[in-house]
């Protein structure tokens, strides 16, 4: 995915193209005398050094601009403006509109983070009203209301209209009405409301929701770092689920996977870890159905989870299972691990998954996946956590998949999590990872 970003100003263009950068995205800023170069970037951020500028110059300069972004593929279109809306936004913005047929610029001038937020179309910058801050006194172009929408009606030619914080605050699917609704009303620049990043994701999500005009984000950055995130997610979600194989049983474990699910929206797939406890035929029947169970949901889901560890279910009574199996304990405890592991190669064997992610839990369990994936050891590249390290299998039918390994009692309740959005930006990072044959991402936590 190509992301275009005109911005007036340097220091400016720096600090949203930064946010994409983090993101995984390679992203560079070009000066407005340069071309765009011909390295693989994903983000280019053109500055036009417009922001004093006289208006029919600016507007010439976003024109030569954004001609250039369209030359050079851009899939996604962002005005960066500044936070204290100084500048020609509104011209600029209407340059945009001309050159992009049924385009509609959506407005967040909000940065809670830097203490910027509006709120019934009036921009607070630290609880201090925009026109009594110092922009009030700039030199050139002093601005000498708080009002939003009516800073930016009285620089465009084009209807504007406003989503407040109550549409906000309803739900996902409320702002998305309310943002189609606006568009089929005609507005080409529609303001909203934000007070926290919450509503800017939701902001972000109704954009990415809606088919038919061209969106594009004009902000100072964090709207458009949450509408590509977005669009990113979606775009990998089919071909690059992240697989997570959680065989601890302990009660952190228990807590963590709660988390995510609640976090992240995991499916989940439970493993009878009483038929896996055995040498008999319903080991491979356990893992054969859970292998098919989760070839069906593979393709709809952004993190699936197979796990033994079932709330409200205690441990399975190993002892009594020896007695009737006639093989010991720790036996059957590693039949366990083993049978996750068995799933784990089933599932990336009959599956299309040169392309996703995966996540193990329990020192038995990650050993088990090394196993059944014939690796001959991992070669470690970060620390993603305390005690918790990020790396790729070496050798075997997955070479090069990446693999994150942490113990069962590692962590507070969000290690998990984050261990999994760190695959989730490496993902992204990698456009999808491209190893062996029949390979995939895996996380291991161990």
């Amino acid at each position: 995915m190509k992301i275009g970003m005109i911005a007036d100003d340097l220091t400016g263009a720096n600090a949203s193209g930064v946010r994409l950068s983090k993101q995984g995205f390679r992203t560079s800023t070009i000066m407005y005398s340069a071309g765009i170069p011909e390295e693989p970037y994903d983000a280019i951020i053109m500055d036009t050094d417009s922001r004093y500028m006289e208006e029919n110059r600016a507007k010439h300069r976003v024109e030569a601009a954004l001609a250039e972004l369209d030359t050079w593929g851009a899939e996604v279109l962002s005005k960066r403006m500044d936070s204290t809306l100084r500048g020609n936004v509104g011209a600029e913005i209407d340059t945009i509109l001309q050159q992009k047929n049924n385009a509609v610029a959506v407005i967040a001038p909000s940065f809670p983070d830097s203490s910027r937020i509006v709120s019934g179309g009036y921009m607070l910058v630290e609880n201090v009203a925009l026109e009594n801050t110092d922009v009030a006194a700039d030199p050139v172009k002093p601005l000498t209301q708080s009002w939003v929408p009516g800073i930016i009606a009285n620089q465009s030619d084009y209807k504007v209209d406003s989503i407040y914080l109550d549409d906000l605050l309803k739900s996902a699917e409320h702002a998305t009405k309310v943002l189609t609704d606006k568009i089929n009303n005609g507005a080409r620049i529609i303001c909203c409301d934000a007070v926290s990043n919450k509503d800017i994701e939701t902001i972000a999500g109704a954009m990415k929701n809606i088919d038919g005009p061209f969106l594009f984000p004009v902000d100072p950055g964090p709207l458009t770092a949450n509408y590509v995130k977005q669009l990113s997610h979606e775009k990998y979600q089919e071909k690059n689920p992240v697989l997570a194989f959680v065989g601890s049983a302990t009660a952190l474990t228990g807590r963590q996977l709660e988390y995510v699910t609640e976090k992240m929206g995991a499916q989940v797939i439970h493993a009878d870890a009483e038929m896996l406890a055995s040498y008999t035929d319903t080991w491979i029947e356990e893992v054969e159905h859970v292998a098919a169970q989760a070839g069906q949901q593979l393709h709809t889901s952004e993190i699936l989870i197979i796990t033994t560890h079932k709330p409200g279910f205690g441990l399975i009574d190993l002892k009594k299972q020896s007695s009737k199996e006639g093989y010991s304990e720790d036996a059957l405890a590693k039949r366990i691990a083993d049978g996750l592991g068995n799933i784990f190669r089933k599932i990336m064997q009959d599956n299309d998954l040169s392309k996703t992610a995966c996540f193990s839990s329990g020192g038995d369990v990650t050993a088990s996946i090394c196993a059944f994936a014939r690796a001959n050891g991992i070669e470690l590249k970060d620390e993603v956590l305390p005690l918790a390290a990020y790396g790729q299998l070496a050798g075997g039918y997955f070479h090069g998949l990446p693999v994150i390994t942490k113990g069962g009692m590692i962590g507070d309740d969000t290690a998990m999590y984050k261990s999994l959005k760190f695959l989730q930006t490496t993902l992204m990072e990698r456009g999808g990872n491209n190893h062996d044959t029949k390979s995939s991402n895996c996380y291991t936590n161990g």
